[in-house]
């Protein structure tokens, strides 16, 4: 009896600290004008320039997921991308494939946007940046069985996260 109502007791202690303390991280992903995009669709019948619901959220959950990784508690994070170009190309011509998008070298993962860091007591960190990934191809580790569609685009914002906004290391 002694040991359940110690754990209550914890359980309200630790929820009512979460619910006052500390502001947690997050992340805020807009798309300027998706419709102008020059290859953000998984759809291969639409060759015509544009995002799919798909690929916007596809993109905005994983930026978020790395928010909750690397950002520090009460930082903010707003992501404003202005334009998307997934790896590979459809190639129509090929009558076989006409639904694969091939990987070729010429055709790294490039992803345009504009950042804003707000944390308390510092300015806020702004930057415009073209983040893209010409080695895709040959990362190590790379999961070639992976079948997830956007992979390279994943790995390419992981590189770029990581670098921009991980905790420093202290010597």
């Amino acid at each position: 009896m002694r040991s359940v109502l110690a754990c209550a007791v914890l359980m309200v202690l630790a929820f009512d600290s979460m619910a006052q303390g500390t502001p947690t991280a997050q992340v805020e992903v807009r798309f300027d004008h998706p419709e102008k995009f020059r290859d953000a669709s998984l759809n291969s019948q639409s060759y015509e320039r544009g995002a799919d619901e798909q690929v916007m959220k596809a993109l905005s959950a994983h930026l978020q997921k790395l928010g909750q990784r690397y950002l520090q508690p009460g930082q903010q994070l707003r992501i404003d991308i202005r334009d998307i170009d997934l790896a590979g190309r459809y190639e129509p011509w090929n009558s076989y494939a006409y639904d694969v998008r091939f990987m070729r070298e010429i055709t790294w993962p490039t992803i345009e946007l504009n950042y804003t860091l707000s944390q308390p007591g510092k300015p806020d960190q702004q930057a415009q940046e073209r983040v893209s990934d010409k080695m895709y191809l040959s990362r190590p580790g790379r999961q070639v069985s992976s079948s997830d569609r956007l992979f390279a685009e994943k790995a390419m914002l992981d590189d770029w996260f990581r670098q921009r906004f991980a905790p420093k290391p202290t010597s």
